[in-house]
């Protein structure tokens, strides 16, 4: 059992959704701060097709006998209509919801109104460093995922299979998202292998033998069912050319590698480095949405190809990720390229190196559990 760093509000203080991907805990996480709410469980088929028959079945049931002090309702995508019900109960009754799902995309086509500030959005992540505490294993997180049950699995690739089939047939296929489920499966091999890089849609495209737009749609459904994300280019203030293309990140690194087929990973490969790159993403994001700092994160890349990882807030921080135990000037280069445009920001590598140093022209080393130790100063006003 691990203790999650996202802290949900006392019991009828707040109406809120709680997104994450699929087995990243949210279930357990909302049993443990809700104990003796009323719970709803879409998942469950005989509650499913009583709410999608009669969405007012909540208001009638939940207006009876003593009012509960939090309702949950599980997978509250599955059901959009339900929402106009938990609308009304939160103005009217001043009953407050925990609405629990894996996928916005139906939601945010059919409640809108409800997302209009009613309702405070968290969002739980995969397993932080800080999570697994002193059982925290670097090479293991990065060859199994992020996801609870994949970090502890003996043979986690089983369990990645199972894990896209059922993304596929629930999320996918029962939603309705595409109408060619082969190709989309096909696109999700070769998503994976842009992890991390910037996206040629035109080479995935010849690849699934489909268009780029289909691609671009392909991508936005990812997101949407919070299987990977954005990371925008950072673009202010530039003085020299730099590039406005956004890259990709999958959320989980063990759906990464089931998809991309790498197999074992150890230091010092090129796949364990792409990997170490999307964990440091993982760290920043998940600490920016569990501490509510609201900083924007961004990478940066001059048209010559030169390129920092991960920038946080307007050039706060610039951070190059580098899987290796010794860190070199050819390391050193994006930074010290964007020192010139950049003079203020405060420069870091993080690696594999054993301790902590700084180099003469001010980039900061950090070690692994240096890194995770400085999180909150990376964000700090």
């Amino acid at each position: 059992m691990f203790t999650r760093a996202l802290r949900l509000p006392p019991p009828g203080r707040e109406t809120f959704f709680l997104w994450g991907p699929r087995l990243t805990g949210k279930t357990t996480l909302l049993r443990e701060a809700y104990p003796d709410g009323l719970w709803i469980d879409l998942l469950k088929a005989d509650e499913y097709r009583r709410y999608l028959e009669r969405p007012e079945l909540l208001r009638e049931e939940i207006t009876q006998g003593s009012r509960p002090s939090q309702v949950v309702i599980d997978e509250v995508q599955k059901v959009p209509a339900l929402l106009d019900e938990v609308h009304w109960l939160h103005e009217h009754r001043k009953i407050r919801f925990a609405l629990c799902g894996s996928s916005a995309r139906k939601v945010r086509r059919g409640a809108a109104n409800l997302l209009g500030g009613r309702a405070v959005r968290y969002e739980l992540h995969g397993l932080t460093a800080a999570e697994i505490g002193s059982n925290f294993d670097l090479v293991r997180l990065l060859n199994h995922g992020y996801l609870p049950s994949f970090y502890e699995a003996d043979r986690p690739e089983r369990l990645a299979a199972a894990y896209v089939g059922d993304y596929l047939k629930e999320e996918v296929a029962a939603e309705g998202l595409v109408r060619n489920l082969p190709v989309f499966s096909s696109f999700l091999g070769a998503a994976a292998l842009s992890d991390g890089d910037l996206v040629n849609f035109a080479n995935i495209a010849r690849e699934c033998a489909v268009s780029g737009p289909t691609v671009k749609g392909h991508f936005g459904i990812l997101v949407d069912t919070l299987l990977g994300r954005w990371l925008p280019a950072y673009t202010r203030r530039p003085k020299r050319r730099v590039i406005g293309a956004p890259k990709f990140y999958f959320a989980d690194i063990g759906v990464v590698n089931h998809l991309a087929r790498r197999g074992r990973m150890e230091p010092g490969g090129e796949l364990f480095g792409k990997a170490f790159e999307n964990w440091v993403f993982h760290e920043l994001l998940a600490y920016n949405t569990y501490q509510e700092r609201f900083a924007d994160l961004a990478y940066w890349r001059l048209a010559s190809g030169i390129e920092v990882d991960f920038i946080i807030g307007d050039m706060k921080v610039a951070i190059e990720a580098k899987a290796t135990p010794r860190v070199t000037s050819d390391h050193l280069k994006g930074l010290r390229h964007l020192r010139q445009d950049h003079p203020r920001a405060r420069r870091v590598v993080v690696c594999l190196e054993p301790r902590r140093r700084t180099t003469e022209d001010g980039i900061e080393i950090l070690p692994v559990a240096a890194f995770i130790g400085e999180l909150p100063g990376f964000f700090s006003t």
